[in-house]
């Protein structure tokens, strides 16, 4: 399961709400969730590797979950990022 955001925090995501959606995807021990953008691709349950992606305001980012769990998975990572105001479900 996929979704695309378009970042609109001023900070971009920085180590705070890194560490919501990393906790997120951590729940669920049943599926992989990773994050890809600028062609980067991480492992969403690593704080350094979505710190690495250096998102910024404006960014597109894609959410990707594989597994038992995806669907639950993919709408709580959604959550966070509403929720937390790091981005907008972006088509």
């Amino acid at each position: 399961m996929e979704k695309n955001f378009r970042i609109t925090d001023e900070d971009g995501i920085h180590a705070r709400p890194a560490t919501a959606l990393v906790n997120t995807a951590n729940k669920f021990k049943g599926s992989e969730a990773f994050a890809e953008a600028n062609g980067k691709k991480v492992t969403l349950k690593s704080i350094l590797g979505v710190l690495s992606l250096g998102l910024e305001k404006g960014d597109a980012l894609k959410l990707i979950v594989e597994g038992d769990q995806a669907e639950e998975a993919i709408q709580a990572l959604a959550e966070v990022m509403v929720n937390e105001g790091l981005g907008e479900v972006h088509a």
